[in-house]
């Protein structure tokens, strides 16, 4: 798998879950890139600062940090 294709991956799991096949070639996939484990951490990271945002909760310093 490619660096562009595990990104894909990563932003099509958070609108829908990915089949076993994805998951596993998207797993090892992060096991050897820091780059893509990098992007995961920090699309997570914007996830829940948006979906914080939509209710209305101000950043917490974990969410400051990370940036």
């Amino acid at each position: 798998m490619q660096c562009k294709q595990a990104t894909q991956l990563l932003s099509l799991r958070q609108e829908r879950p990915l089949n076993r096949r994805e998951k596993f070639s998207l797993r090892i996939h992060l096991m050897l890139c820091k780059g893509c484990r990098n992007f995961a951490t920090q699309m997570d990271s914007l996830r829940a600062i948006s979906r914080g945002y939509a209710k209305g909760e101000p950043p917490s310093s974990d969410d400051s940090e990370s940036t």
